[in-house]
């Protein structure tokens, strides 16, 4: 009886081994790079196709069709309408990619909605990085032109109740990476330096004009490198 057991515990025991060296064996299964969706939203007078050179920039270094989502919204209606607009669109993203948080890059007045996202609809949940360019963070008086057209210009423009509930307390708040890349000779923001977010890494990318603010490759590398 004895002589019988050691037998089935040596063939147990060359089983075992046999299996643990065919798993050790096995090639290890290869997982392609994966990135955080990047959700962008332009500014006003705008529309998803500003986004079109960055778009193919990313594309170019990796990622896929599915992982970069640019929408367009109806730029003159309030931030705050937009911005309950964009927590539906990244609720999209996340179920349609399967990732649990989102980059989100802004342009000029995209900043003010995405940051009443952020603070107020509880936005830092899904949001990994924040990236801001030519955001008008504390708004331009340039945007008085407009103020009587259209509510989002009203919610922009230097003073509004908008902003100074937008940036009362913590200007980035949550676990979220904050980005702001800013240019000193952009016309549309007056002071230039209203896009500098307190909190934030701000940059200064040199005289890069506001419209190019977000095709530049040169900002596009940076913004590239602080999502990466």
């Amino acid at each position: 009886m004895q002589r019988h057991k050691r037998r089935i515990a040596t063939a147990l025991t060359a089983l075992a081994s046999s299996l643990l060296l065919s798993l050790s064996l096995s090639p290890t299964p290869a997982h392609a790079a994966t990135h955080d969706p990047v959700v962008f939203v332009h500014g006003l007078s705008s529309s998803s196709s500003s986004w079109n050179d960055w778009v193919g920039y990313f594309k170019a270094d990796g990622y896929t069709s599915a992982e970069l989502d640019a929408w367009s919204y109806d730029w003159a209606q309030s931030n705050a309408t937009t911005a309950q607009q964009l927590s539906t669109e990244i609720k999209n993203v996340l179920a349609r990619t399967g990732a649990s948080k989102v980059d989100v890059v802004v342009h000029s007045m995209g900043a003010l909605s995405s940051r009443y996202y952020l603070k107020n609809l509880g936005g830092t949940s899904y949001v990994d990085d924040f990236v801001s360019t030519a955001g008008v963070n504390h708004g331009t008086s340039t945007a008085s032109w407009c103020a009587w057209l259209y509510t989002s210009c009203a919610e922009m423009n230097t003073g509004s109740s908008f902003l100074t509930a937008l940036n009362s307390g913590d200007e980035t708040p949550g676990s979220v990476s904050y980005a702001s890349y800013w240019s000193n000779c952009d016309d549309a923001l007056t002071p230039d330096t209203t896009a500098i977010l307190s909190g934030a890494t701000n940059v200064e990318v040199g005289c890069v004009s506001h419209t190019d603010m977000n095709n530049d490759h040169g900002v596009y590398e940076q913004v590239r490198d602080f999502i990466g």
